[in-house]
């Protein structure tokens, strides 16, 4: 599910640009890449496991080619390791955590199975609408008892304030994440974009999305705990 053309995540430029001054080192080989070194080597087997992406245009492949985004990339880099995933791409550009929240029930109703895994990945455009902190929270807290109430685990791709915005809003900001995936016992990434939001080789021009290469930095950085937070069976 694609709707583009919104911009997120404003209010990370006044990091962005400061961080663009610096040169980027070059990317490590990751993500899609590495694995396709790896799919002639290491056939897909087992049951298929199913994978929902819900989140905004950092899910959603903002201003990027259709088999680029994080979904398309990450399953293909599961699959390049043998595991037989398919990822679905339920994001939304431009979403808050309350149009997740008004979505996310429908959205699994619509599905025909339940997916084994759920990866949320929503605050930026809260941040950018001003809204507060609290808002999030309790937006995030809805969507996790819905995916709770349905058994299906998680892994929630964390945000983090930009210092611009003050310290008080900062601190209950960067605790939503940390205090929700302790509250639903779900697994955790905490800043989602740390592995490439201050390098400029990784980034659109926009110093917001993440370019082709930076998607591929970001499924090698946690496709790890990706697969950790699967069912054990």
């Amino acid at each position: 599910m694609r709707i583009s053309n919104i911009t997120i995540m404003t209010a990370f430029a006044p990091i962005l640009l400061l961080a663009g001054c610096e040169n980027a080192p070059p990317a490590e080989q990751s993500g899609t890449e590495a694995g396709q070194s790896e799919a002639q080597a290491v056939p897909v087997s087992g049951p298929e496991l199913v994978i929902l992406a819900f989140g905004d245009s950092l899910f959603a492949g903002y201003n990027l080619a259709e088999d680029e985004g994080y979904p398309e990339q990450l399953q293909a880099a599961m699959r390049a390791r043998g595991i037989n995933a398919r990822v679905i791409d339920a994001a939304v550009s431009g979403d808050t955590t309350a149009a997740g929240a008004q979505r996310i029930a429908f959205l699994l109703d619509q599905q025909l199975r339940k997916p084994d895994l759920a990866l949320v990945e929503l605050g930026g455009n809260d941040m950018l609408r001003g809204l507060s902190p609290e808002q999030t929270r309790a937006n995030l807290t809805t969507i996790l008892d819905t995916l709770a109430a349905r058994d299906i685990p998680v892994l929630i791709m964390g945000m983090r304030a930009p210092p611009n915005l003050g310290p008080d809003f900062q601190a209950q900001f960067d605790g939503i994440y940390p205090d929700l995936a302790e509250k639903y016992d779900a697994d955790l990434v905490p800043f989602f974009l740390e592995p490439v939001y201050d390098q400029q080789d990784l980034m659109l021009a926009d110093r917001i999305h993440p370019n082709p290469e930076g998607v591929e930095v970001l499924v090698g950085e946690t496709i790890d705990e990706v697969i950790d937070a699967l069912p054990d069976n």
